[in-house]
């Protein structure tokens, strides 16, 4: 049998959590002492204190664990409920990654503000090009909306492509439009240059219209940081007599594993205001 110290070592718990375990008749231990009233454990009550902490950790009360555990849950129903639970812990924890990120870039173009460089912005006539293309909607343009559309959409067209035998003949693009719903959702259109006469099941094959005149600058590394570089394109416009008339796309010029090296051109359509 092992000490209260020991069992606590053992099971990687304090001795106070295993008392408070006790008073509450959570997690009783073996045998005490009549004397000294000593607290022993047997190395059998490991697998008891393993679902308490699990089922803790799964966010239930102390007082559910104890119904639970009285219910005898078996090991796969546990295994079951912390899978789910890891789950959704990584979805949590991709979710404020993204959110980490935006803030990054919104607190890059805070500090940027005065000091933007637009000497890189080009004007330039984009042509039309012959495209196959996966939609979707957008709940709005923020990017807590478009990357997690963007994305998918972009992965499942270039596995379609793979699986057709079809292979792009240029870098991937992605343009957006407003549904004109009036909620601000937003369409996006994943779209990959493709020969002409290219058929593949299930994929739209079209020619994206080329742009007469569009501000175009190219952001370096991820694109959850694209705020700032976003908008010195649009101080650039709103400082030289343009207006913006569309959404800008984004040519994905270098797609690394590393997203921060990746090299995206963004193309604004304007036209003189």
């Amino acid at each position: 049998m092992f000490t209260i110290g020991d069992f606590a070592r053992h099971g990687r718990v304090s001795v106070r959590m295993l008392r408070h375990y006790d008073a509450i008749g959570l997690l009783r231990p073996a045998r005490v002492d009549p004397h000294s009233g000593y607290r022993f454990y047997t190395a059998d009550q490991l697998a008891l204190l393993n679902r308490v902490i699990a089922l803790k950790d799964l966010g239930f009360t102390l007082e559910q664990v104890g119904t639970i555990l009285g219910e005898r849950i078996d090991a796969d129903e546990l295994r079951g409920m912390l899978r789910l639970r890891r789950a959704e812990l990584e979805a949590a924890l991709t979710a404020a990654r993204a959110r980490l990120a935006q803030v990054g870039a919104r607190l890059q173009a805070i500090e940027s503000e005065g000091r933007m460089s637009i000497q890189d912005v080009v004007v330039k006539k984009i042509p039309a090009v012959r495209v196959a293309e996966l939609s979707a909607v957008a709940a709005s343009f923020g990017p807590q909306d478009i990357g997690p559309v963007i994305g998918p959409l972009h992965g499942e067209l270039c596995g379609r492509l793979e699986a057709a035998g079809v292979t792009g003949s240029g870098p991937g693009i992605a343009a957006y439009e407003d549904t004109g719903k009036g909620d601000g959702s937003v369409l996006v259109r994943a779209c990959v240059p493709v020969p002409e006469g290219t058929v593949v099941e299930g994929v739209e094959v079209r020619v994206l219209p080329g742009i007469e005149e569009a501000a175009t600058v190219v952001h370096r590394g991820s694109m959850d940081e694209i705020l700032p570089t976003a908008q010195t394109l649009a101080h650039w416009i709103g400082t030289n007599g343009y207006v913006s008339r569309e959404y800008a796309r984004e040519l994905y010029l270098e797609c690394p594993e590393d997203t921060a090296l990746w090299v995206t051109e963004l193309q604004e359509p304007i036209a003189r205001a």
